[in-house]
């Protein structure tokens, strides 16, 4: 009785499934969101606190070009921290996806890589008007 008993828990365990692999794949995955997800928040907050920092610096000595490099530095953090939002949303959907799931995948990609975009569309805009007004200095 024992070696039938035995044979049936070895014979379950051929498969990948069957050794817990899937299991523990499934377990790193759902580490690797959360660290994603973590990372994403963590820049959120970093830009927000460094943002604020310049903004009250210019508030001391009021620039235009002090206000556009604040809001330059929160859209880096921003477009960074949407990286790792939309590489969070992609492993999780990694794991046996539904067509729910992978249709709101495809909805929040779609989304979140827009507005990538458009703010390193904007970066670069911001970046390329505030390099042409610096002043030119002549040779006397």
């Amino acid at each position: 009785m024992w070696l039938i008993l035995i044979f049936e828990e070895t014979s379950s365990r051929s498969s990948p499934a069957g050794s817990g692999a899937e299991a523990l794949v499934s377990i790193a995955v759902q580490w690797l969101v959360l660290l994603s997800e973590i990372i994403a928040a963590v820049l959120i907050g970093l830009g927000i606190l460094l943002t604020l920092m310049r903004l009250i610096k210019v508030l001391s000595q009021p620039k235009f070009e002090g206000y556009e490099k604040s809001r330059l530095t929160l859209a880096r953090f921003l477009a960074l921290a949407l990286e790792f939002q939309l590489a969070a949303d992609v492993l999780a959907t990694a794991i046996a996806p539904s067509w729910t799931q992978i249709g709101k995948l495809g909805a929040i990609a779609v989304i979140r890589t827009a507005l990538n975009y458009f703010l390193a569309r904007e970066i670069k805009e911001e970046e390329n008007s505030t390099s042409d007004v610096a002043p030119v200095v002549s040779e006397a």
